[in-house]
């Protein structure tokens, strides 16, 4: 690893990091701070925005296909640039792109949140700025996880990937609790007023202080950003531009003659599709119809989530070789287990039900995550796997909000409680295909022998 020696101070002290605790060590890095705070007050936003963004559109409209267009002007632009920001990462700073990227979603959010303060927000300006956050979007994530390696050593990014992923969670638990009571407590303001092509809607003082906050976080994020000293990294240097499609296309032959990894990658794509699209509709539209429930009960179920999410994180660290023989049969049955808790989640008649539900599917998820990601790791050679994660990321970005977009159109013709059914039984299904008739089930832990 190369490091920058006319930087005033060095990332990280190589000679106390191999003689103390690794997070300890990192903690006592000002570098790490730096980013690591501002990382967290950034995602502690995009959850404010996660909430307030479904419901506003709620209130506005009513109108889940609707709903569905704006996840999709969001996710869509990601998942299609992801791999351009990737290689824009590559080629310049990724705290300079990265840094961009703060700014423009600052002003994003700040216009978001002005309009609905002043009760002139349209449908259109929605749309549009979802589009625009969207792309902002398919840039920061790249550049995001590429910092870590040019902020600490390379015997810290394992340590210092844990506590990322952690605090990441923490916030998914944390910020839908916050956003929700925020919405819920202030109600209707001025911003209720009612324009041409924007209903009146209930909730917009605190939607648009939500949205506010998000933009305020990145305007602290950036500041904390730009005190972070970057070194070289431990990245290899940058191709050439003719080579990034061509790299790409390698990848992907590569990963295709794998059976394993082809079965894994095909698996997860029909589990981005059958149901990530009704977790991202159908929950916030079950909370927004139901007399019982309402904005707080949305930030709660979602918050649980995030909740269960983390404890399964916990859970794996403590026994990462609980398994129902095979890990691709731990991958199936935990599977199913969520079909069956997905099920129900339509006929829910109090908050305590669906967060109850969906901190268990979180938790079963979440010790899942952890042990998909070190069999990724483990099995695609080093020079491969910045592609496997970035197919990865490609198929639940991309193809989820294409699932949201068709759930918000079938919505318009079956009940609630047929589509959570639906939806979870037919993943419970795709679990007992994939454990008949694909390798799935023989996926194990070990490494493959070299080939």
């Amino acid at each position: 690893m190369t490091i920058d020696t006319a930087s005033p101070r060095k990332p990280l002290n190589q000679g106390n990091a191999l003689t103390e605790n690794p997070r300890a060590a990192l903690f006592k890095d000002h570098n790490f701070r730096w980013m690591t705070g501002g990382s967290l007050l950034s995602m502690l936003g995009d959850q404010f925005t996660l909430i307030a963004l479904p419901w506003l559109v709620l209130q506005m409209t009513g109108d889940t296909l609707v709903l569905g267009t704006v996840l999709a002007l969001i996710s869509v632009p990601r998942a299609l640039f992801i791999l351009i920001g990737g290689a824009l990462v590559d080629r310049h700073s990724p705290k300079q792109v990265l840094m961009i990227t703060k700014y423009i979603n600052l002003l994003l959010l700040a216009v978001l949140a002005g309009l609905v303060f002043a009760g002139t927000l349209s449908l259109w300006m929605v749309y549009v700025l979802s589009l625009g956050i969207g792309l902002a979007t398919a840039f920061s994530i790249p550049a995001a996880t590429a910092m870590m390696p040019h902020v600490v050593a390379r015997s810290q990014l394992q340590a210092a990937n844990g506590i990322s992923l952690g605090l990441r969670q923490l916030t998914m638990f944390l910020g839908p609790l916050l956003a929700g009571l925020l919405i819920a407590l202030f109600g209707a303001g001025n911003a209720a007023q009612e324009a041409v092509d924007a209903p009146a809607h209930a909730n917009a003082t605190g939607i648009g202080i939500a949205f506010a906050l998000d933009a305020l976080s990145f305007a602290v994020s950036a500041w904390t950003l730009s005190k972070v000293q970057t070194h070289a990294g431990n990245s290899a240097p940058a191709a050439a531009p003719q080579a990034v499609l061509t790299s790409v296309a390698q990848g992907l032959i590569h990963f295709w003659r794998d059976g394993e990894l082809r079965t894994c990658f095909l698996y997860w794509s029909a589990i981005a599709l059958f149901i990530m699209g009704p977790i991202h509709i159908a929950i916030p539209v079950l909370a927004s119809s139901s007399p019982q429930l309402g904005a707080a009960a949305f930030g709660t179920i979602v918050g649980a989530h995030g909740a269960g999410t983390l404890l399964g994180m916990v859970v794996s660290g403590m026994v990462p070789r609980l398994r129902f023989g095979s890990l691709g049969m731990t991958i199936l049955a935990f599977d199913a287990i969520i079909g069956v808790l997905f099920m129900p989640m339509g006929l829910i008649t109090a908050v305590w039900q669906g967060a109850a539900l969906m901190a268990v599917i979180g938790l079963l998820g979440g010790f899942m995550q952890v042990s998909v990601f070190t069999w990724i790791q483990q099995r695609v050679p080093p020079a491969l796997l910045g592609r496997a994660m970035s197919l990865f990321m490609f198929i639940f970005m991309g193809l989820a909000p294409i699932s949201a977009a068709v759930t918000g159109w079938v919505m318009k013709s079956i009940t609630l409680p047929q589509l959570f059914a639906a939806s979870g039984g037919t993943l419970v299904v795709l679990t007992a295909l994939a454990s008949v008739l694909t390798p799935m089930r023989r996926v194990t832990d070990a490494a493959p022998a070299a080939r």
